[in-house]
């Protein structure tokens, strides 16, 4: 009886994000800021990858970010959604993630976009840590 060899299945994102990871890393100076989208919700974090360590993060879970979402305009083509799910919500993480670096005085990151497309709630939560004074 022979021992079979079990194929170990990547989906695409996973494969697009080991691509970008090989080029991005985050260091002291400029940490990397990655993003991950469930269907529920969104998540923010600034790395340092050097030392291994997570220095700021954010996410829809936040009560800080639920109140800043309630006072954000909507925009877009649904303006009533006031949902963390919408990209109103990521925009609100994303500023949030910026004032949180800007209190441990970081400016300037490198954008990880972990393996999800540029566009919809990642834009958003870009869009949002650029407003708040992060530079990529």
């Amino acid at each position: 009886m022979a021992i079979s060899k079990k194929k170990i299945s990547i989906d695409a994102r996973q494969r697009t994000k080991f691509r970008i990871r090989r080029r991005v890393s985050g260091t002291e100076e400029s940490p990397r800021v990655t993003v991950f989208r469930s269907s529920k919700h969104l998540y923010g974090q600034l790395v340092v990858d050097t030392t291994g360590e997570t220095v700021v993060s954010a996410s829809t879970l936040d009560k800080e970010v639920a109140d800043l979402i309630k006072t954000l305009p909507a925009e877009g083509e649904n303006k009533t959604s006031k949902s963390s799910k919408s990209t109103l919500g990521a925009k609100a993480v994303g500023l949030i993630l910026a004032k949180r670096s800007k209190e441990k005085s970081i400016s300037k990151v490198v954008f990880d976009r972990n393996g999800f497309q540029y566009r919809g709630r990642v834009k958003a939560f870009a869009d949002g840590a650029r407003e708040g004074g992060l530079q990529f």
